[in-house]
């Protein structure tokens, strides 16, 4: 009977599974429990925790992970070859109101200035021996832009794009968790009391739909490569400010949006296996990620202090915070965060 059993098991997963497996599973259920007890941007963090649960079941008895047949392997082509972010670009274009912009222009180099932590970090990780390529697709991650991160991690080749993947949407998650000590560490209550909005003036519809045809020229003309992302962003945009395709903006913006964030995320999840991931390299690009993002947060709050020494109109500093590219998740946590 034993030895009955014993060839039973030997046919199943539990013959193959690694303790490594076993530690992914148990960060999977702490994910879903902060996503669902603690409302940590569960739309993210659910579909990655059950896509890192699929990547540890071993996938040699599973069959998932086979070139060219097996499901997730399919799915996951979405993720490689660049395909999910722009989708989700063309999502995020048309829910962006850039009306704010417009009327403030000098908002962008609050954008601008939070960039500087992916320059440092850049310099860090090339500095610890990882390749320029490798190095640019971790600094991305200081943007807190999970689409981003992977497009660039999927045209530099980069190796590590599971974890640079994994890291930038865990950050995003992590939000309300990084950011406040950050902006209380860097403002005084006068400045987080700053008002802002009363004396802008009204941005005409012709600019509304002027703007994203513009911005897609001129940045891509600029940035060729940054065309696919700018110019899905700005899609999305257009579609939102012409008011006569309703349906296209409900569609991109609801339908479209969230069927490419279900298989981008449990996608990015099942990259996630415990031998690749349990590695020095993992916890480096972990610490470099957070190290950009807490600087970006930083740099884009003191940029908006010094704006507000040569500006007679003053900006709340707490909009820095809003330079990375977490959208909506930074907005929302610095409109409660000035509230409070």
């Amino acid at each position: 009977m034993a030895a009955l059993i014993s060839g039973y098991l030997s046919q199943t997963g539990f013959a193959t599974v690694s303790w490594e497996n076993w530690v992914m599973f148990v960060i999977a259920g702490i994910l879903i429990y902060l996503a669902v007890a603690k409302d940590a941007e569960p739309l993210l963090l659910v579909p990655i925790a059950f896509g890192m649960v699929i990547a540890n079941i071993p996938p040699e008895v599973t069959g998932v992970f086979t070139p060219g047949t097996g499901i997730m392997w399919i799915l996951q082509q979405g993720l490689m070859l660049g395909i999910y972010p722009p989708l989700i670009f063309l999502g995020i274009g048309a829910v962006t109101d850039f009306s704010f912009v417009l009327a403030n222009p000098k908002t962008l180099f609050l954008g601008a200035a939070a960039q500087i932590g992916i320059f440092l970090t850049f310099l860090a990780a090339n500095f610890l021996g990882f390749s320029l390529s490798d190095a640019a697709s971790i600094a991305i991650i200081g943007g807190a832009d999970g689409p981003t991160s992977i497009y660039v991690a999927s045209i530099m080749e980069s190796q590590f794009l599971p974890i640079i993947a994994i890291a930038s949407y865990s950050y995003i998650a992590l939000i309300p968790v990084l950011q406040p000590p950050i902006m209380r560490l860097f403002t005084t209550r006068k400045e987080r009391a700053i008002t802002m909005g009363k004396e802008l003036r009204k941005v005409s519809k012709l600019e509304r739909i002027v703007f994203p045809v513009v911005a897609t020229i001129g940045i891509s003309l600029i940035v060729p490569q940054a065309l696919p992302l700018v110019g899905m962003l700005m899609l999305g945009n257009l579609l939102r400010e012409n008011g006569r395709t309703k349906r296209l903006v409900e569609a991109s913006g609801k339908y479209i949006s969230d069927t490419v964030i279900i298989l981008l995320c449990v996608s990015v999840g099942a990259k996630a296996d415990g031998k690749i991931f349990l590695t020095l390299d993992s916890i480096m690009i972990l610490g470099l990620g957070c190290a950009a993002f807490v600087v970006a947060t930083a740099s884009g709050i003191l940029f908006a202090k010094l704006m507000n020494l040569f500006s007679k109109s003053k900006v709340n500093p707490l909009i820095g915070a809003a330079g990375v590219s977490a959208v909506p998740t930074a907005r929302r946590l610095l409109r409660v965060y000035s509230f409070q």
